[in-house]
């Protein structure tokens, strides 16, 4: 299991493309400004003395996050009494689960957690905790989005089928034009997708949004199975033995719609607003214009960079760029590596986005989705009755 995993990420950080089934897409060969900010962010570590990975500061969080889950859904399921009781602690699990993915699993998921793979294998699984499937999303996300960051065909994070409309260059339906009021509630139905429904088709098709994956083998089928038990059995198998049917099916409605929004506002603050790029690869050669590392800087958007609150919280995904170019460095240094990043854009003429706030990044998607279900007479995929 741990040298599948290696071979999804290339030491430098960007993913091992010959992992990918067929034919992998090309980027410009041109590793200036690659080469450049490592040198500086390999400088920088060397200077300060500080750890890429292994940071007391992460464990410690780990700690309180998996400590804060263990209460809140201990309250849940054993102590709460009345409706809104439920309804308070099922929201607040929500919460923490979100966070949990965002730090724990995150950089576990990416190898960033620690220098010892084992380590990183039992922090990525506690998105098996949350009900979601750790190697699926290696593949999903780790390697697909990461790779290939907004371009259309490869990158599924950005493809929601007839639901929504996140790119310029996917078919616009007239239910699109709707699609800024609506998709809203629909993210928040991203978890329970992982947990009852998505992990299952992709480990019977072998398929993730239409990419052959490698379906997981011995251990990591184990890993699978085992993980969709121990969540089936905390999320309905315990409560059920103590609540009646209805009120547990409630609660894990609450608890999956408030990750499911917070999780998906997060990620696709960082990539699905007009300030974002979304390159396509030329027809004849297969290739995106830029190099690789410059493609990652623009087609991601850093949002409230300055709170130190959004930072916790989020697990360094308010870093967007600065996780896209070292995914593998953990996210409790992005402030720190945020400063190099954007200097050595500017000394290279590349543009560096962020929005200050949360909520200016919240404002820029909005507007971004209204603008995707809206008719473009001057490109054929926004066709207005979507034929």
């Amino acid at each position: 299991m741990m040298q599948r995993q290696g071979r999804l990420t290339g030491h430098a950080g960007r993913p091992d493309l010959s992992a990918v089934p067929g034919r992998a897409l090309k980027f410009r060969s041109d590793k200036a400004f690659q080469l450049a900010l490592r040198r500086r962010v390999e400088e920088y570590f060397r200077a300060s003395g500080r750890r890429q990975r292994d940071c007391p500061e992460m464990y410690l969080k780990s700690a309180i996050l998996l400590g804060a889950f263990a209460a809140s859904y201990g309250l849940l399921v054993f102590v709460a009494q009345t409706w809104w009781q439920g309804a308070l602690l099922a929201m607040l699990l929500g919460l923490v689960s979100a966070g949990i993915g965002f730090n724990v699993q995150h950089d576990g998921g990416h190898q960033a957690y620690s220098n010892h793979p084992w380590v990183n294998t039992l922090t990525a699984m506690t998105l098996e905790l949350l009900g979601g499937s750790s190697y699926l999303w290696r593949w999903k996300h780790g390697l697909l989005h990461h790779a290939y960051v907004n371009v259309h065909g490869h990158d599924t994070d950005i493809d929601l089928g007839i639901l929504g409309r996140l790119s310029p260059h996917q078919r616009r339906l007239p239910h699109h034009r709707w699609q800024h009021v609506y998709l809203w509630a629909f993210y928040g139905l991203l978890p329970v997708k992982w947990q009852l429904v998505g992990d299952f088709r992709g480990l019977i098709t072998g398929r993730i949004g239409g990419h052959p994956v490698a379906r997981p083998r011995g251990g990591e089928l184990l890993t699978f199975v085992a993980g969709k038990v121990v969540f089936f059995a905390v999320a309905f198998g315990i409560p059920l033995m103590i609540h009646a049917a209805w009120t547990v099916v409630a609660c894990y409605a609450i608890a999956a719609l408030v990750a499911g929004i917070v999780l998906s506002v997060v990620f696709q603050l960082a990539h699905c607003v007009g300030e974002a790029d979304f390159p396509v690869p030329a027809a004849a050669t297969g290739r995106v214009e830029r190099p690789w590392a410059v493609h990652q800087v623009e087609t991601t958007v850093d949002f409230a960079r300055r709170s130190r609150v959004a930072a916790w919280l989020l697990g360094g995904l308010n870093f967007q760029i600065e996780h896209h170019l070292f995914p593998r460095i953990s996210h409790v240094n992005y402030p720190a590596l945020a400063t190099l990043v954007e200097e050595t854009c500017r000394e290279f003429g590349i543009r560096y986005a962020e929005h200050r706030s949360f909520g200016a990044g919240l404002v820029s998607h909005f507007r971004w989705l209204r603008r995707m279900g809206m008719p473009d007479p001057a490109s054929p995929a926004s066709d207005p009755v979507g034929t």
